[in-house]
Protein backbone atom coordinates (compact mmCIF):
# COMPACT_ATOMS: atom_id res chain seq x y z
CA UNK A 1 0.00 0.00 0.00
CA UNK A 2 1.12 3.36 -0.90
CA UNK A 3 2.47 4.72 2.88
CA UNK A 4 1.46 8.35 2.13
CA UNK A 5 -2.52 6.63 1.28
CA UNK A 6 -2.02 4.58 4.93
CA UNK A 7 -1.19 7.55 6.42
CA UNK A 8 -3.96 9.55 5.40
CA UNK A 9 -6.15 6.42 6.09
CA UNK A 10 -4.59 6.73 9.79
CA UNK A 11 -5.67 10.23 9.94
CA UNK A 12 -8.82 9.96 9.13
CA UNK A 13 -9.69 7.23 11.36
CA UNK A 14 -7.48 7.28 14.30
CA UNK A 15 -7.89 4.64 17.00
CA UNK A 16 -9.22 6.54 20.24
CA UNK A 17 -6.28 7.31 22.90
CA UNK A 18 -3.41 5.45 20.55
CA UNK A 19 -3.16 6.75 17.12
CA UNK A 20 -2.94 3.75 14.68
CA UNK A 21 -0.12 5.45 12.81
CA UNK A 22 2.17 4.51 15.56
CA UNK A 23 1.03 0.44 15.34
CA UNK A 24 3.96 -1.77 14.12
CA UNK A 25 3.94 -5.44 13.81
CA UNK A 26 5.53 -5.64 17.06
CA UNK A 27 2.87 -4.12 19.19
CA UNK A 28 0.58 -6.13 17.45
CA UNK A 29 2.63 -9.10 18.07
CA UNK A 30 2.86 -8.05 21.86
CA UNK A 31 -0.86 -7.98 21.76
CA UNK A 32 -0.88 -11.57 20.46
CA UNK A 33 1.49 -12.82 23.12
CA UNK A 34 -0.29 -10.88 25.78
CA UNK A 35 -3.78 -12.00 24.92
CA UNK A 36 -2.85 -15.66 24.20
CA UNK A 37 -0.43 -16.33 26.99
CA UNK A 38 -3.38 -15.02 29.40
CA UNK A 39 -6.43 -17.32 27.95
CA UNK A 40 -3.23 -20.22 27.73
CA UNK A 41 -2.47 -19.45 31.52
CA UNK A 42 -5.93 -19.20 32.37
CA UNK A 43 -6.89 -22.40 31.05
CA UNK A 44 -3.68 -24.86 31.15
CA UNK A 45 -6.32 -28.15 31.01
CA UNK A 46 -7.13 -29.59 27.88
CA UNK A 47 -11.00 -29.76 27.35
CA UNK A 48 -13.76 -31.46 24.95
CA UNK A 49 -12.95 -30.96 21.18
CA UNK A 50 -16.76 -29.12 20.90
CA UNK A 51 -16.98 -26.52 18.63
CA UNK A 52 -16.42 -23.58 21.58
CA UNK A 53 -13.20 -25.11 22.42
CA UNK A 54 -11.96 -25.85 18.59
CA UNK A 55 -13.01 -22.20 17.73
CA UNK A 56 -10.02 -21.17 20.03
CA UNK A 57 -7.76 -23.40 18.72
CA UNK A 58 -8.22 -22.15 15.28
CA UNK A 59 -7.07 -19.08 16.38
CA UNK A 60 -4.34 -20.49 18.30
CA UNK A 61 -2.76 -22.10 15.54
CA UNK A 62 -3.09 -19.05 13.61
CA UNK A 63 -1.47 -17.51 16.31
CA UNK A 64 1.67 -20.08 16.16
CA UNK A 65 1.78 -19.70 12.07
CA UNK A 66 2.38 -16.17 12.79
CA UNK A 67 4.58 -16.03 15.63
CA UNK A 68 6.10 -19.67 15.82
CA UNK A 69 5.89 -20.09 19.36
CA UNK A 70 6.29 -23.50 20.18
CA UNK A 71 4.04 -23.10 23.18
CA UNK A 72 1.02 -22.17 21.24
CA UNK A 73 1.81 -25.48 19.11
CA UNK A 74 2.25 -27.49 21.97
CA UNK A 75 -0.99 -26.38 23.56
CA UNK A 76 -3.32 -27.03 20.75
CA UNK A 77 -1.41 -30.31 20.24
CA UNK A 78 -1.97 -31.51 23.57
CA UNK A 79 -5.48 -30.75 23.22
CA UNK A 80 -5.92 -33.07 20.24
CA UNK A 81 -3.87 -35.99 21.65
CA UNK A 82 -6.69 -35.51 24.71
CA UNK A 83 -9.64 -35.93 22.36
CA UNK A 84 -7.97 -38.33 20.65
CA UNK A 85 -8.22 -36.79 17.24
CA UNK A 86 -11.45 -37.06 17.54
CA UNK A 87 -14.45 -35.06 17.62
CA UNK A 88 -17.77 -36.93 18.81
CA UNK A 89 -16.33 -40.21 19.52
CA UNK A 90 -19.30 -43.21 18.55
CA UNK A 91 -18.35 -45.79 15.94
CA UNK A 92 -21.53 -46.84 15.96
CA UNK A 93 -22.51 -45.32 12.50
CA UNK A 94 -26.30 -46.70 12.23
CA UNK A 95 -26.41 -43.95 14.83
CA UNK A 96 -24.31 -41.20 14.02
CA UNK A 97 -26.68 -37.86 14.24
CA UNK A 98 -26.53 -34.22 13.07
CA UNK A 99 -29.19 -32.42 14.75
CA UNK A 100 -28.11 -30.03 17.40
CA UNK A 101 -26.58 -32.52 20.29
CA UNK A 102 -23.59 -32.91 22.51
CA UNK A 103 -23.44 -35.96 23.23
CA UNK A 104 -21.39 -38.89 21.33
CA UNK A 105 -23.21 -39.97 18.48
CA UNK A 106 -23.69 -36.34 16.99
CA UNK A 107 -20.53 -37.28 15.07
CA UNK A 108 -22.21 -35.83 11.63
CA UNK A 109 -22.99 -32.26 13.33
CA UNK A 110 -20.75 -29.79 12.32
CA UNK A 111 -19.74 -28.60 16.26
CA UNK A 112 -18.12 -31.54 16.98
CA UNK A 113 -16.53 -31.33 13.21
CA UNK A 114 -14.52 -27.98 13.33
CA UNK A 115 -11.52 -29.77 15.80
CA UNK A 116 -10.72 -31.31 12.22
CA UNK A 117 -9.32 -28.10 11.28
CA UNK A 118 -6.71 -27.85 14.02
CA UNK A 119 -5.91 -31.85 13.46
CA UNK A 120 -5.61 -31.05 9.57
CA UNK A 121 -2.98 -27.95 10.35
CA UNK A 122 -0.94 -30.36 12.95
CA UNK A 123 -1.05 -33.32 9.95
CA UNK A 124 -0.15 -30.55 7.77
CA UNK A 125 3.27 -29.16 10.26
CA UNK A 126 4.27 -33.27 10.65
CA UNK A 127 2.43 -36.15 8.82
CA UNK A 128 0.70 -38.54 10.49
CA UNK A 129 -1.89 -40.26 9.49
CA UNK A 130 -3.45 -41.22 12.97
CA UNK A 131 -3.60 -36.77 13.33
CA UNK A 132 -6.72 -36.77 10.13
CA UNK A 133 -7.76 -40.67 10.51
CA UNK A 134 -10.72 -39.83 12.05
CA UNK A 135 -11.28 -36.93 10.26
CA UNK A 136 -11.42 -38.46 6.84
CA UNK A 137 -13.75 -41.43 7.98
CA UNK A 138 -16.24 -39.05 9.35
CA UNK A 139 -16.05 -36.97 6.58
CA UNK A 140 -15.69 -39.56 3.95
CA UNK A 141 -18.73 -41.55 5.58
CA UNK A 142 -20.76 -38.54 5.31
CA UNK A 143 -20.04 -37.49 1.79
CA UNK A 144 -21.44 -41.30 1.19
CA UNK A 145 -24.97 -40.48 2.07
CA UNK A 146 -26.95 -38.70 -0.26
CA UNK A 147 -28.30 -36.37 2.64
CA UNK A 148 -26.98 -32.75 1.84
CA UNK A 149 -28.65 -30.94 4.16
CA UNK A 150 -26.01 -30.89 7.34
CA UNK A 151 -25.10 -27.68 7.36
CA UNK A 152 -28.74 -26.18 8.71
CA UNK A 153 -27.26 -23.25 11.20
CA UNK A 154 -24.96 -20.07 9.75
CA UNK A 155 -22.28 -21.30 12.53
CA UNK A 156 -21.77 -24.67 10.55
CA UNK A 157 -20.35 -23.01 7.57
CA UNK A 158 -16.98 -21.82 9.43
CA UNK A 159 -17.49 -25.26 11.44
CA UNK A 160 -17.09 -27.40 8.64
CA UNK A 161 -16.28 -25.25 5.21
CA UNK A 162 -12.33 -25.41 5.87
CA UNK A 163 -12.59 -28.75 6.91
CA UNK A 164 -13.17 -29.47 3.36
CA UNK A 165 -10.45 -27.24 1.79
CA UNK A 166 -8.00 -28.76 4.30
CA UNK A 167 -8.63 -32.28 3.79
CA UNK A 168 -8.93 -31.93 -0.06
CA UNK A 169 -5.51 -30.01 0.36
CA UNK A 170 -4.11 -33.51 2.00
CA UNK A 171 -5.90 -35.84 -0.13
CA UNK A 172 -6.68 -34.29 -3.54
CA UNK A 173 -10.16 -36.03 -3.64
CA UNK A 174 -12.13 -33.62 -5.57
CA UNK A 175 -15.67 -34.93 -3.57
CA UNK A 176 -14.57 -32.61 -0.47
CA UNK A 177 -14.81 -29.50 -3.03
CA UNK A 178 -17.86 -31.07 -4.55
CA UNK A 179 -19.72 -31.69 -1.47
CA UNK A 180 -18.85 -28.77 -0.05
CA UNK A 181 -20.45 -26.84 -2.54
CA UNK A 182 -23.46 -29.12 -2.52
CA UNK A 183 -23.80 -28.34 1.47
CA UNK A 184 -23.28 -24.34 0.96
CA UNK A 185 -25.71 -24.73 -1.60
CA UNK A 186 -28.50 -26.58 0.81
CA UNK A 187 -27.06 -23.60 3.63
CA UNK A 188 -27.84 -20.97 1.40
CA UNK A 189 -31.15 -21.97 0.22
CA UNK A 190 -32.59 -22.01 4.00
CA UNK A 191 -30.87 -18.97 5.42
CA UNK A 192 -29.23 -16.60 3.09
CA UNK A 193 -31.18 -13.36 2.29
CA UNK A 194 -30.36 -12.30 -1.14
CA UNK A 195 -31.82 -8.40 -0.53
CA UNK A 196 -29.65 -7.97 2.59
CA UNK A 197 -26.84 -10.33 1.57
CA UNK A 198 -26.73 -11.39 5.02
CA UNK A 199 -27.69 -14.88 6.76
CA UNK A 200 -29.93 -15.72 9.08
CA UNK A 201 -28.73 -18.11 11.75
CA UNK A 202 -31.14 -20.47 10.92
CA UNK A 203 -34.41 -21.05 9.46
CA UNK A 204 -36.17 -20.17 12.65
CA UNK A 205 -34.79 -16.43 12.13
CA UNK A 206 -35.93 -15.94 8.29
CA UNK A 207 -38.32 -12.75 8.16
CA UNK A 208 -41.02 -12.00 8.38
CA UNK A 209 -41.51 -15.46 10.34
CA UNK A 210 -39.34 -13.64 12.88
CA UNK A 211 -38.08 -10.51 13.12
CA UNK A 212 -36.04 -7.89 15.76
CA UNK A 213 -37.94 -5.89 18.34
CA UNK A 214 -38.48 -3.30 15.91
CA UNK A 215 -40.19 -5.39 13.64
CA UNK A 216 -36.83 -5.48 11.47
CA UNK A 217 -35.04 -8.28 9.63
CA UNK A 218 -32.51 -9.85 12.60
CA UNK A 219 -29.20 -10.81 11.38
CA UNK A 220 -27.07 -11.99 14.56
CA UNK A 221 -23.76 -10.64 13.99
CA UNK A 222 -21.65 -13.74 15.37
CA UNK A 223 -23.68 -15.90 13.07
CA UNK A 224 -22.57 -13.60 10.21
CA UNK A 225 -18.72 -13.34 11.64
CA UNK A 226 -18.85 -17.13 11.14
CA UNK A 227 -19.83 -17.13 7.55
CA UNK A 228 -17.72 -14.29 6.26
CA UNK A 229 -14.80 -15.83 8.23
CA UNK A 230 -15.51 -19.23 6.94
CA UNK A 231 -16.12 -17.79 3.28
CA UNK A 232 -12.01 -16.40 4.00
CA UNK A 233 -10.97 -19.57 5.28
CA UNK A 234 -11.82 -21.48 2.34
CA UNK A 235 -10.87 -18.83 -0.47
CA UNK A 236 -7.21 -18.58 1.46
CA UNK A 237 -7.26 -22.86 0.12
CA UNK A 238 -9.62 -23.57 -2.85
CA UNK A 239 -7.75 -24.32 -5.73
CA UNK A 240 -7.69 -21.24 -8.07
CA UNK A 241 -9.38 -23.57 -10.87
CA UNK A 242 -11.84 -24.07 -8.34
CA UNK A 243 -15.26 -24.51 -10.70
CA UNK A 244 -16.79 -22.43 -7.97
CA UNK A 245 -14.50 -20.25 -6.84
CA UNK A 246 -15.84 -17.37 -8.61
CA UNK A 247 -19.03 -17.63 -6.58
CA UNK A 248 -17.28 -18.09 -3.09
CA UNK A 249 -15.57 -14.69 -3.88
CA UNK A 250 -18.70 -13.21 -5.25
CA UNK A 251 -20.67 -14.19 -2.54
CA UNK A 252 -17.62 -13.10 0.14
CA UNK A 253 -17.30 -9.87 -1.77
CA UNK A 254 -21.46 -8.89 -1.27
CA UNK A 255 -21.52 -9.96 2.38
CA UNK A 256 -18.33 -7.60 3.06
CA UNK A 257 -20.42 -4.59 1.70
CA UNK A 258 -23.27 -5.20 3.55
CA UNK A 259 -21.41 -5.82 7.05
CA UNK A 260 -19.49 -2.55 6.17
CA UNK A 261 -22.55 -0.70 5.73
CA UNK A 262 -24.12 -1.78 9.41
CA UNK A 263 -21.06 -1.17 11.41
CA UNK A 264 -21.15 1.10 14.26
CA UNK A 265 -19.58 4.60 14.59
CA UNK A 266 -17.51 3.29 17.41
CA UNK A 267 -16.22 0.07 14.97
CA UNK A 268 -18.41 -2.78 16.38
CA UNK A 269 -21.41 -4.60 15.08
CA UNK A 270 -24.40 -4.65 17.60
CA UNK A 271 -25.59 -7.77 18.10
CA UNK A 272 -28.63 -7.53 15.63
CA UNK A 273 -27.29 -6.08 12.80
CA UNK A 274 -29.62 -3.95 11.56
CA UNK A 275 -31.53 -2.94 14.60
CA UNK A 276 -29.01 -1.66 17.08
CA UNK A 277 -32.49 -1.14 19.78
CA UNK A 278 -32.40 -4.94 19.56
CA UNK A 279 -29.68 -5.31 21.97
CA UNK A 280 -27.49 -2.51 21.50
CA UNK A 281 -23.90 -1.87 22.98
CA UNK A 282 -20.40 -3.33 21.69
CA UNK A 283 -19.96 -7.23 21.22
CA UNK A 284 -16.79 -9.03 20.45
CA UNK A 285 -16.98 -11.85 18.57
CA UNK A 286 -18.76 -10.52 15.55
CA UNK A 287 -16.53 -8.00 15.71
CA UNK A 288 -13.47 -9.84 15.72
CA UNK A 289 -14.74 -12.42 12.34
CA UNK A 290 -15.88 -9.71 10.71
CA UNK A 291 -12.58 -7.39 11.27
CA UNK A 292 -10.38 -10.97 10.41
CA UNK A 293 -12.51 -11.16 7.56
CA UNK A 294 -11.92 -7.64 6.14
CA UNK A 295 -8.32 -7.27 6.77
CA UNK A 296 -8.19 -11.09 5.06
CA UNK A 297 -10.30 -9.68 1.83
CA UNK A 298 -8.17 -6.40 1.71
CA UNK A 299 -4.41 -8.14 2.37
CA UNK A 300 -5.05 -10.78 -0.75
CA UNK A 301 -6.50 -7.84 -3.08
CA UNK A 302 -10.19 -9.22 -3.03
CA UNK A 303 -11.33 -6.24 -0.86
CA UNK A 304 -10.88 -2.00 -2.02
CA UNK A 305 -8.87 -0.71 0.02
CA UNK A 306 -10.29 2.11 0.39
CA UNK A 307 -13.14 0.97 1.29
CA UNK A 308 -12.91 -1.83 3.59
CA UNK A 309 -9.37 -0.89 5.00
CA UNK A 310 -11.08 2.14 6.98
CA UNK A 311 -13.63 -0.24 8.25
CA UNK A 312 -11.18 -3.41 9.17
CA UNK A 313 -8.99 -0.73 10.96
CA UNK A 314 -12.24 0.87 13.12
CA UNK A 315 -13.30 -2.63 14.38
CA UNK A 316 -9.15 -3.15 15.00
CA UNK A 317 -9.51 0.06 17.18
CA UNK A 318 -12.62 -1.36 18.58
CA UNK A 319 -10.90 -4.58 19.92
CA UNK A 320 -7.39 -2.98 21.13
CA UNK A 321 -8.79 -0.21 23.09
CA UNK A 322 -12.69 -1.63 23.92
CA UNK A 323 -12.56 -5.33 24.13
CA UNK A 324 -8.76 -5.66 24.83
CA UNK A 325 -8.38 -5.73 28.99
CA UNK A 326 -4.90 -4.56 30.76
CA UNK A 327 -4.70 -8.35 31.92
CA UNK A 328 -5.06 -9.73 28.16
CA UNK A 329 -8.38 -10.79 28.81
CA UNK A 330 -10.58 -10.11 25.99
CA UNK A 331 -14.34 -8.25 27.08
CA UNK A 332 -17.64 -8.03 25.77
CA UNK A 333 -18.38 -11.61 24.41
CA UNK A 334 -21.59 -12.21 23.77
CA UNK A 335 -22.44 -16.02 26.05
CA UNK A 336 -23.00 -19.19 24.09
CA UNK A 337 -25.92 -18.41 22.56
CA UNK A 338 -27.70 -18.67 18.90
CA UNK A 339 -29.27 -14.89 18.65
CA UNK A 340 -29.37 -11.38 20.19
CA UNK A 341 -31.11 -11.16 23.13
CA UNK A 342 -32.62 -7.87 24.71
CA UNK A 343 -31.23 -6.88 27.66
CA UNK A 344 -28.57 -9.49 28.11
CA UNK A 345 -25.77 -7.98 29.82
CA UNK A 346 -22.70 -8.43 27.71
CA UNK A 347 -19.25 -6.39 29.71
CA UNK A 348 -15.86 -5.87 30.24
CA UNK A 349 -15.88 -9.23 31.80
CA UNK A 350 -17.26 -11.51 29.17
CA UNK A 351 -15.35 -13.69 27.43
CA UNK A 352 -15.23 -17.01 26.29
CA UNK A 353 -12.50 -19.45 24.56
CA UNK A 354 -14.38 -18.89 21.03
CA UNK A 355 -14.31 -14.92 21.64
CA UNK A 356 -10.13 -14.97 22.36
CA UNK A 357 -10.13 -17.03 18.72
CA UNK A 358 -11.91 -14.79 17.09
CA UNK A 359 -9.56 -11.77 18.31
CA UNK A 360 -6.63 -14.00 17.55
CA UNK A 361 -7.37 -14.31 14.01
CA UNK A 362 -8.21 -10.23 13.47
CA UNK A 363 -4.98 -9.73 15.61
CA UNK A 364 -2.73 -12.48 12.82
CA UNK A 365 -3.88 -10.16 9.63
CA UNK A 366 -3.99 -7.17 11.79
CA UNK A 367 0.27 -8.37 11.43
CA UNK A 368 -0.33 -9.69 8.15
CA UNK A 369 -1.23 -5.86 6.79
CA UNK A 370 1.53 -4.05 8.12
CA UNK A 371 3.75 -6.90 7.14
Amino acid sequence: MNKYIWLLVLFVFPASGFSQKEWTKKQVVDIIYRVNDHWQAQNPVPERAFWDNAAYHTGNMEAYFLTGKESYLRYSEAWAEHNEWKGAKSDDKANWKYSYGETDEYVLFGDWQICFQTYADLYLLQPDPKKIARAREVMEYQMSTTRNDYWWWADGLYMVMPVMTKLYKITRDPLYLEKLHEYFNYANSIMYDKDACLYYRDAKYVYPKHTSVNGKKDFWARGDGWVLAGLAKILKELPQADTHRVEYLCRFRKMAKAVVDCQQPEGYWTRSMLDPAHAPGPETSGTAFFTYALLWGVNNGYLDQEVYLPAALKGWDYLTTVALQADGKVGYVQPIGEKAIPGQVVNAGSTSNFGVGAFLLAACEMCRFLD
